[in-house]
């Protein structure tokens, strides 16, 4: 470090050992202000991480915060049609505009650019995750107390790219009660640690299904190992979503927004103490 220096490392040429590295945070639409930014995030496919995404929008909405979702899964959005949504974005000198839906709830998904929905994204990774990045620099997301990112499975790309550009408060991990899955839980735990974005919990999908006769819970794919993944890298939240006919109509009929059940409360309290 030289003695005339500012600490300002923006504008130094110096290769001394105090210089900080430089940052890929993006910044928003300059009419955008987005308090909390909350990703949720599997391992793997299939696993009910968009789901879980929804849910806990529509809770966020329902406690009366303004709310958003950034569909980042941009070669799979279910997003669009969890919420019923088929209007098509639009946009002016200010930016891009999401769709919001019948709650109000903003949302921003590649289905909303494509001119047909069942056209398939048929692109490499760097166009995929700069699309992504697109969705948060681009897009006029107004004053948004809580967003929630659906990312792609996996740590490839579009997840890389989302930590690096965007400024995640906490992740979600979305399980489902397999063993196998518990191995691929701390891939993505690790992945949030390599990354300095903290695990606020773990929800696990499919977790039971409850008799609707004698209430007697049944574990239909195996007995749960969140316990001991939560446990062993002191996650101290966890919620079990169950096997619920009503919950998969809902996302197939677009009606998610009238969803009834308290799985995911208390996991949303954990969200709002987020950075307290």
């Amino acid at each position: 470090m030289s003695e005339g220096c500012t600490h300002d490392c923006s504008n130094c040429s110096s290769n001394c050992s105090s210089r900080q590295p430089e940052s890929l945070i993006e910044q928003t639409n300059e009419f955008s202000s987005v308090n909390k930014v909350i990703a949720v995030v599997s391992g793997k496919g299939g696993v009910g991480k968009s789901l879980v995404t929804s849910l806990l929008s529509v809770i966020s909405q329902r406690e009366g915060y303004s709310t958003a979702v950034l569909d980042a899964d941009v070669t799979g959005p279910s997003i669009p049609k969890a919420f019923n949504l088929h209007t098509k974005a639009s946009g002016s000198e200010m930016g891009i505009f999401p769709v919001e839906t019948s709650t109000g709830i903003k949302v921003m998904s590649v289905n909303l650019l494509l001119e047909n929905e069942s056209d398939p994204v048929v692109w490499r990774g760097p166009v995929i995750a700069g699309t992504v990045k697109q969705f948060w620099t681009d897009v006029v997301w107004g004053d948004t107390d809580y967003m929630f990112i659906d990312m792609p499975p996996g740590t490839g790309d579009v997840p890389l790219t989302v930590f690096q550009s965007i400024p995640v408060d906490g992740i979600i991990i979305v399980t489902s009660p397999q063993e196998l899955v518990s191995m691929i839980v701390e891939k993505a735990v690790k992945m949030a640690e390599l990354m300095n974005v903290p695990v606020l919990g773990i929800v696990e999908n499919m977790s039971y299904f409850e008799c609707p006769s004698c209430g007697e819970k049944h574990s239909i794919y195996g007995e749960s190992h969140v316990e001991d993944v939560a446990k062993k890298f002191d996650i101290d939240t966890i919620a079990r979503l169950p096997i619920n006919p009503k919950l998969a109509g809902a996302c197939d009929k677009g009606m998610i927004e009238l969803f009834e059940g308290n799985w995911l409360d208390a996991m949303f309290r954990k969200i709002e103490r987020t950075g307290e």
